[in-house]
């Protein structure tokens, strides 16, 4: 199997620093998870003064802020909907 591996170069250097704790982001993919736009906490530590402990804790708030999500959604349905796909009726997100 060949993979090709694009990002920007922090991304890529998050992406070597999953593969080094042994993350299966092969098997991730496989399964239908989207792997390509990882975050660390050195995307925060880049940006202020912390420690790893609050630079986790701001990531993990960030991305689990709910408008984040709202936005994510949007995106999905935004991009599905240029695509032509079909709004299922029982999916109202």
């Amino acid at each position: 199997m060949k993979a090709v591996i694009e990002g920007t170069e922090q991304q890529i250097e998050n992406l070597k620093k999953l593969m080094e704790v042994g993350t299966d982001l092969p098997r991730l993919r496989e399964n239908y998870y989207q792997t390509e736009n990882l975050w660390c906490i050195d995307d925060v530590k880049g940006n202020f003064d912390c420690d790893d402990d609050e630079a986790m804790g701001v990531l993990e708030d960030a991305l689990q802020n709910d408008a984040t999500m709202e936005h994510i959604w949007f995106a999905i349905n935004y991009h599905a909907e240029e695509e032509g796909l079909v709004r299922e009726d029982s999916n109202n997100n």
